[in-house]
């Protein structure tokens, strides 16, 4: 990963002014809204400790259980920050207005969460989903030492990138080989190259890319991002976890590329020109415009794909995707708004 957009990412944050729910306030005047910064990478549960001088005053007689909503909706707390938001938000909303509360957890929504701990083991287990679709095994992730897995856990909760670099190295998940970037850079000569080199680059090469794409599908279009429909319940998603498979050597594979490979439910007819050789930087043209743009009957049309808060062209290398834009499970989340016949069973 390079480091200054590594760098980008971690650090990036969505300002949040949280409303504690009236049903839960207990004094007069009620509580002002706290105001804070929410790491990109992080999780929402994670900032209860901020939250609570702001609002302990107010709170009714019982035990706290913090959960979050967004007009109404319950807001899943396995799923990253800016990833909840990225969905949510299809015009971003600053500062981002959410509601606190702390009784009646919505059991028939929302997953158990016993604070950080349930937390943490979420991410360990995303970790090891990633390893074992990279690698077919997660033992590098199972073995890691205690002491490995507190310092990477808290280099995730606290934003320390030096030190997640330094402990998830270990794992060697490593990133996508890129070789158009490559080609870029003066190659090492034989005096530097060893032994030590070829494991380090087979470490860091793989072919198979862990992907969540969190997919809205609709079929009333809009043009502008502020008359995008919002959805009011979970059921409207789809989450999909696929493996995005690298196996062309030589071939240009694009952002579009990956996104129709895991979603051939909308992409029948596109896979047979995903997996042709493309033979010249023309055809690519054409072939962006036709998916991508063109609003043809029964063809899908991506109205919005984001990445780490990031609206990317279709055309950019699918590999620089992975090796910048990868959050710290070594996921790719992607949030897409699709305008196309609703998926079958979804």
């Amino acid at each position: 990963m390079e480091k200054g957009a590594q760098q980008y990412v971690w650090e990036g944050a969505i300002p949040l002014q949280v409303h504690l729910h009236e049903s839960e306030v207990t004094t007069l005047p009620p509580p002002s809204p706290a105001l804070i910064l929410a790491p990109r990478i992080g999780y929402l549960p994670l900032l209860a400790s901020q939250l609570k001088p702001f609002f302990s005053g107010a709170l009714p007689p019982g035990v706290d259980t913090i959960w979050f909503e967004y007009k109404g909706l319950p807001l899943k707390w396995y799923i990253p920050t800016g990833v909840l938001f990225d969905l949510l938000c299809a015009e971003p909303e600053r500062p981002w207005n959410l509601t606190v509360h702390y009784r009646g957890y919505p059991g028939n929504v929302l997953i158990p969460c016993d604070g950080e701990d349930s937390v943490k083991w979420s991410y360990i287990n995303s970790l090891k989903e990633a390893a074992y679709i990279i690698h077919g095994s997660s033992k590098n992730v199972m073995n890691m030492s205690h002491p490995d897995q507190v310092d990477l856990w808290r280099s995730v909760m606290n934003g320390k990138l030096e030190i997640y670099n330094r402990i998830s190295s270990k794992l060697k998940l490593g990133v996508v080989s890129d070789e158009f970037s490559e080609k870029l850079k003066p190659s090492p000569s034989k005096a530097q190259h060893n032994v030590n080199d070829d494991e380090a680059t087979a470490a860091l090469k793989t072919s198979r890319i862990p992907v969540r794409l969190y997919v809205w599908t609709f079929n009333e279009d809009f043009e502008d991002l502020e008359e995008a429909p919002h959805f009011d319940s979970w059921d409207q998603i789809s989450y999909i976890n696929r493996p995005v498979e690298i196996n062309e050597k030589g071939k240009y594979f694009t952002l579009l590329d990956a996104v129709k490979s895991v979603l051939p439910e909308f992409y029948q007819d596109s896979l047979n020109t995903i997996k042709s050789e493309v033979k010249n930087e023309q055809s690519v043209e054409l072939e962006e415009e036709s998916v991508e743009t063109r609003s043809l009957p029964g063809r899908p049309v991506i109205k919005l794909l984001r990445i780490q808060g990031i609206e990317l062209k279709m055309k950019i290398p699918f590999s620089w995707v992975v090796n910048n834009l990868m959050s710290p499970d070594y996921f790719l989340h992607i949030c897409l708004y699709i305008k196309a016949p609703k998926l079958v069973g979804t």
